[in-house]
């Protein structure tokens, strides 16, 4: 016996269509305004018509001129604290899912709660820690602060990844005569790059987007990432909202095109963990 399924009618499709655009304009409309505010010349953006009819670049190369070692500082830091995330993450992922490691269940819930603590209750103990040390204003500090971060969350994700690798393929590299470091190198990490690219992309945004470490472990203009630039920028009083939001434009390009290019990779990663 067969059944038919009855298809939803016309009138109830193009509702379900146009309310979704309505959702997805009311939460793209403040990236739209942000770009249209930014190419208007410089002035309030209360002002601001709906419509950039008088382009202007004037923000822009104002935000190059007074943003641009900000946002420098930003991409250094944060493409540090990927390679140094996924240089701890990655090997200790792979001995929790395929090592019998005692007290692992132990290591992993502290990851767990490492991840519940307060980002201000970290910030302040590395401030005390770092001005005993001297990693005040450096990039190193910077790195190894939002690593903190990065570092339990990678190790969760990869572990997950590395958890429904067939136990399988790492008996026969093992069986061929590779040792660990080679198993390791040339059969998991090549087999685990959906999952390595997840864990990088997070660890990124979460290090471009941080705003806590730099405001309490920078005291100086040397070293100063975007958002603690954008918002010392904005001060009290702010004339000139076009370069502000050309400043934010140019903040938000790197994440928008890791996201492009990176999303196949990222839904991956993330259903190859989650399906056991």
């Amino acid at each position: 016996m067969s059944t038919v399924t009855a298809r939803p009618p016309a009138r109830r499709a193009w509702g379900n269509t146009v309310a979704g655009l309505l959702v997805l304009a009311v939460m793209l409309f403040p990236l739209y305004w942000m770009l249209n505010v930014s190419l208007q010349p410089s002035g309030s953006a209360v002002g601001t018509p709906w419509f950039p009819v008088q382009l202007s670049f004037d923000g822009y190369a104002t935000a190059i001129r007074e943003q641009g070692g900000h946002l420098l500082t930003s991409l250094v830091v944060s493409a540090g604290s990927v390679v140094f995330s996924l240089l701890i993450a990655t090997p200790a992922a792979y001995a929790l899912a395929h090592f019998r490691v005692r007290g692992a269940g132990i290591v992993l819930f502290g990851i767990l709660i490492s991840q519940m603590i307060p980002g201000i209750v970290v910030a302040n103990a590395l401030y005390s820690l770092y001005n005993d040390i001297g990693l005040l204003n450096s990039v190193p500090g910077l790195i190894l602060a939002d690593s903190s971060h990065g570092i339990p969350f990678a190790i969760l994700i990869i572990r997950a990844f590395l958890g429904n690798l067939p136990s399988e393929v790492i008996e026969a590299a093992r069986v061929d005569g590779a040792g660990q470091i080679r198993t390791f190198v040339s059969i998991v990490l090549p087999m685990s790059r959906n999952a390595l690219i997840t864990a990088a992309l997070f660890t990124f945004l979460f290090t471009w987007s941080d705003f806590l470490f730099a405001l309490t472990l920078t005291t100086t203009e040397d070293v100063r990432p975007v958002t603690l630039g954008l918002y010392q920028y904005i001060g009290t009083y702010v004339n000139d909202w076009s370069s502000v939001m050309a400043t934010a434009v140019l903040a938000s390009i790197p994440a928008v095109v890791l996201l492009l290019v990176a999303q196949r990779y990222v839904a991956a990663g993330v259903s190859s963990g989650a399906v056991k």
